[in-house]
């Protein structure tokens, strides 16, 4: 089944309503599944074939939703990538993927045609130089995608290393579709659906549920996220779901002056890395039960499991911190470092398995063989399951502290942390001890210029057992983050490393 097929029963549908909104610029169901066949037909008048890749470096537009799913639906394959990299980094991913076609802004073109490696035959077009084809009068059908055969391939972040690129096939997406409606949101036609986030990642992930019920995408396409810009469109046009925030987008909305009109929202689908417990209470507290957590990665996107609005309203410290209940169609165990499952309650690796988990990384078997070792995904995150059936996500596996042989998970650290009034951010994270092997570290930043180490150290005190709390404080007026928005812990522990 072609994933497109959500699209084509959404068109039948809901043919005359709209599908696609952003900067003033409209498309029906109809005009967008012509639209999206039309790029299909552009595609291979150019030579393509099925399988072949189209890489993306865009930013949120108009033309971005025709292009992810008019690839997918003749049968080659999207290659989304994050528009914030640098266009060297991108190139590293095209000579990775080789794909027939590359889309840019027109600032990254010559960086991006210069910095491809010789033997590419990519052509690099402008999408301020790209028209739309038009739509023929009897839109071509799909192509007959196999279930197992390539749809988009997720680039990794890279943060130990070059990007991996996530294979995931129609039969992945279809159900991570699926079981999202199922779970985490149930999407309606009658929903506006506001996409802020890069639909390179969790929003075009979200694009597709949304597609596939009729409802009414509005694409935001600002370069940073300012809350009041969000609130604004939330109350012009009558949003009622926010497709997808990082935690981070969270306190954002938290910073923001209070306002009484934003009553339409319903929906807030959050996740991509934990949120502090504070954060999360004071967003229910001020919105609403309108948060949806979800927890998964590229490897097994938005399925693994997921956390309703409905718990979060009066939730216990437990249940606030889990993240939540595994979704339908896929299963989780937790193993030991022999690959053994672990008793219920216990604390182990997190694997998962089931219709949602990649095929593989794109030409590279070995780090393929070592991810899905035995048929389970290696998720390369540390959990367990808590008292009411809830998945706990600890932390990542590589980012555990070990001191003293006794396993500290930062994120333990980071909670108690960042719920003092003066910390803005803050990351733990290990650094070389000749006594203990690893010492805990913390690089905090903070709001109040007043923050001292011994302010900090005292909350750990009153929070945490006493060989959890930080050996080094180090007070910064910025954490080092990849493009993605994620901390970089190792270049925090090769920064203070040398001075400890």
């Amino acid at each position: 089944m072609n994933v497109h097929a959500l699209l084509a029963d959404a068109a039948r549908r809901r043919a005359d309503e709209t599908a696609i909104d952003h900067g003033g610029r409209r498309l029906t169901y109809r005009a967008f599944h012509a639209a999206c066949a039309a790029f299909g037909d552009w595609l291979a008048a150019r030579g393509c074939c099925p399988g072949d890749r189209v890489l993306l470096f865009l930013r949120n537009g108009f033309e971005y939703p025709v292009l992810l799913l008019g690839t997918m639906r003749a049968g080659m394959v999207a290659v989304p990538v994050n528009a914030k990299l640098h266009p060297r980094e991108v190139a590293w991913i095209a000579g990775d993927s080789e794909p027939r076609f590359v889309f840019a802004h027109a600032e990254h073109v010559d960086a991006l045609a210069a910095a491809l490696p010789q033997e590419s035959t990519a052509e690099v077009i402008a999408i301020e130089n790209f028209a739309l084809p038009a739509s023929a009068a009897v839109p071509a059908p799909p192509a007959a995608a196999r279930p197992d055969d390539p749809a988009w391939i997720f680039y990794t972040s890279g943060t130990t290393g070059r990007p991996k690129g996530a294979t995931l096939t129609h039969r992945n997406l279809v159900a991570a579709t699926v079981n999202c409606l199922a779970d985490v949101f149930d999407f309606r036609a009658t929903d506006r659906v506001l996409h802020v986030a890069p639909l390179s990642h969790g929003s075009g992930l979200y694009l597709l549920p949304a597609l596939a019920r009729g409802g009414h995408n509005i694409i935001h396409d600002r370069a940073g996220f300012r809350p009041d810009e969000v609130f604004d469109t939330v109350a012009a046009q009558g949003v009622t779901v926010i497709a997808f925030v990082a935690p981070t987008m969270i306190v954002r909305l938290l910073e923001a002056a209070p306002r009484d009109d934003v009553g339409t929202l319903r929906g807030v689908i959050y996740g991509g890395a934990a949120i502090h417990l504070e954060n999360i209470r004071a967003a229910v507290a001020r919105f609403g039960p309108i948060f949806h957590q979800l927890y998964g990665q590229g490897e097994a996107p938005m399925t693994i499991s997921y956390l309703p609005g409905r718990d979060h309203l009066g939730a216990d410290d437990e249940t606030l911190v889990s993240a939540g209940y595994v979704r339908a169609g896929v299963e989780v165990r937790i193993r030991d470092e022999d690959d053994r499952d672990v008793p219920d309650g216990e604390e182990g690796e997190i694997c998962v398995r089931g219709d949602v988990v990649m095929a593989g990384y794109w030409r590279n078997p070995e780090a393929t063989g070592r991810a899905l070792a035995g048929g389970w995904l290696h998720t390369g995150d540390i959990g367990r399951f808590d008292s009411g059936g809830r998945l706990r996500v600890l932390d990542r596996r590589h980012d555990t502290i070990i001191s003293g042989g006794t396993n500290i998970y930062p994120k333990e650290i980071e909670d108690v942390l960042a719920a003092h009034p003066a910390v803005r951010e803050v990351v733990a994270f290990g650094l070389p001890d000749a006594e203990w092997g690893e010492s805990v570290a913390v690089a905090v930043v903070a709001d109040d210029p007043a923050l001292d180490e011994a302010a900090l150290l005292d909350v750990c005190l009153q929070h945490l057992a006493s060989f959890k709390k930080p050996k080094h404080v180090y007070i910064v007026p910025d954490l080092p983050k990849n493009a993605y928005g994620k901390v970089l812990r190792r270049e925090l522990r090769e920064r203070f490393g040398r001075q400890a």
